[in-house]
C-alpha cells in the first residue's frame, strides 16, 4: 500500500484578506483526499511574527497597556518563551504603532509617533524580565525613525535651547541635540525584517513608504529632512546606511542607534523557531504563498525564503498568491495566481478562502505530476 502524500503547507498572509493560518486552510481544503498536511503558517516579521515565533517555541501573549502612533491609549499584546535559560520577547512594531489602528482619514505621518513600540519594550524588560528581545518590523503607521520609540526608553530630545521636543517629525524639525542618558538598560535586541532600504533618499523610508501612509510628496520632502537631520544630531550616519534602516518609517534606524540592534531577516528567525528546514525535508510537496508576488519577493519575504530550503532539499515547491508579477514566479516549479480567475480585485479579496481553495483544487493534475516526478 502506498504511503499518503505528505504536504508542507507553509503560508505567509495574503494581506487584507487572510491571515497566514487562513491562507493554510484554505490551501489544505484544496488538496486531494488523503494527502497528510503539516500546517506551518509563517511570517518574515510583520503581523504574524508573534503567532508564528510562539508556534515555534511555546510560550504565551502578553497584554500591555501602550499608545498607538497618535498617543492614543490602547491595550497590546507582545509573546514571551523561554529558551535555554533566556527570556526572549517577541514585539510587532504594529501591535502599537501599526497603519490598522489608524482610520484611513486620520492618517498623518508628521504626527505619527514609535512610542508606543517603545512601552511595549520597555515593559517586557522591566515587567517581563526579558533578556533578549525580537522586534518584528512592518505594517507602521509611522515616519518618525525611532525617535518615539528612543523615547519612550529614556532618550530626549532637545531643540536649540535644551527644551524638551515631542518626539514625533513635526517637532523633530527643530532638532539639536540629544541625550540618551536616562535611557533604560537593554538587553539583546534582534530585529526582524523584510526589506533592505536605507533611512533616506530615494530609498528611503519617507520615499518609498510615505505615501502609503498619507504623505504629501511636500510631506515627504519634509519627512525625508527631519530623518536627516535626525541622523546627522545622533551621529547615526553608519547606521542610516545599514539596510533595513528604513523599515517600519525608519525604526529600523531607530532601533540600530538607540538599542545596539541587530538587523537580520525575520524569515530566518521564523525558520528556526519553527524548525522549516526539517519540516521541508520530511515533506513531498511545499506549498507557500502571499497575497503578492513580486519583486518584493526577492528581497527576502517568507514564500522566497521558503522556496530556497525546498529547492535545497530536492522538494518541489507550488506558489498560491493573489496575483503573481513573472520577476517571482521563476522561485517556484509552479505560481498560481487568484488573477486567473479574471475578477476585480475587491471581489478576490473577499472571497480569497473560496478562490484559493478553488484555485489549488482546480490544479490537482499539476499537483501530482509534480510529486510523482
Amino acid at each position: 500500500m502506498m504511503s499518503p502524500v505528505k504536504v508542507l503547507l507553509a503560508c505567509d498572509k495574503f494581506k487584507g484578506s487572510l491571515g497566514a493560518v487562513e491562507a493554510c486552510e484554505a490551501v489544505r481544503a484544496g488538496l486531494p483526499a488523503g494527502w497528510e498536511c503539516d500546517v506551518c503558517p509563517i511570517a518574515d516579521g510583520g503581523e504574524g511574527f508573534i503567532d508564528a515565533m510562539l508556534a515555534g517555541s511555546g510560550g504565551e501573549r502578553v497584554s500591555a497597556f501602550c499608545r498607538d502612533a497618535l498617543g492614543r491609549p490602547v491595550e497590546a499584546n507582545y509573546g514571551i518563551y523561554r529558551s535555554g535559560g533566556e527570556t526572549v520577547a517577541v514585539i510587532e512594531m504594529s501591535a502599537a504603532s501599526g497603519m490598522w489602528r489608524i482610520a484611513s482619514e486620520e492618517r498623518n505621518p508628521r504626527r505619527a509617533s514609535t512610542f508606543g513600540t517603545g512601552e511595549l519594550m520597555r515593559h517586557a524588560v522591566e515587567v517581563s524580565g526579558a533578556t533578549r528581545l525580537l522586534v518584528g518590523l512592518g505594517g507602521s503607521a509611522t515616519n518618525d525613525g525611532g525617535a518615539g520609540m528612543a523615547a519612550a526608553l529614556g532618550v530626549r530630545f532637545l531643540d536649540e535651547r535644551g527644551d524638551l521636543l515631542d518626539a514625533v517629525p513635526e517637532a523633530l524639525a527643530g532638532l539639536h541635540a540629544i541625550d540618551e542618558s536616562r535611557r533604560i538598560m537593554l538587553p539583546e535586541v534582534i530585529v526582524a525584517c523584510d526589506v533592505d532600504n536605507p533611512l533616506t533618499g530615494p530609498r528611503g523610508a519617507s520615499a518609498v513608504f510615505g505615501p502609503q501612509k498619507g504623505a504629501t510628496p511636500e510631506d515627504v520632502a519634509f519627512l525625508d529632512a527631519v530623518l536627516t537631520k535626525l541622523a546627522t544630531v545622533s551621529g547615526g550616519g553608519r547606521e542610516a546606511l545599514t539596510p533595513g534602516a528604513g523599515a517600519a518609517g525608519g525604526l529600523g534606524f531607530g532601533l540600530l542607534r538607540f538599542a545596539g540592534a541587530t538587523v537580520v531577516p525575520g524569515f530566518d528567525l521564523v525558520a528556526e523557531a519553527l524548525r522549516l528546514g526539517e519540516r521541508v525535508a520530511a515533506a513531498d510537496l511545499v506549498i507557500t504563498g502571499e497575497g503578492s508576488l513580486d519583486a518584493q519577493t526577492l528581497g527576502g519575504k517568507g514564500p522566497a525564503g521558503v522556496a530556497a530550503l525546498a529547492r535545497a532539499a530536492g522538494v518541489p515547491v507550488v506558489a498560491v498568491a493573489g496575483r503573481v508579477e513573472d520577476c517571482a514566479a521563476g522561485l517556484f516549479d509552479a505560481a498560481l495566481s487568484l488573477e486567473s480567475f479574471g475578477l476585480p480585485l475587491d471581489e478576490s479579496i473577499s472571497r480569497a478562502p473560496e478562490l484559493v481553495t478553488r484555485l489549488v483544487a482546480g490544479h490537482e493534475g499539476l499537483l501530482h505530476g509534480l510529486v510523482a516526478r
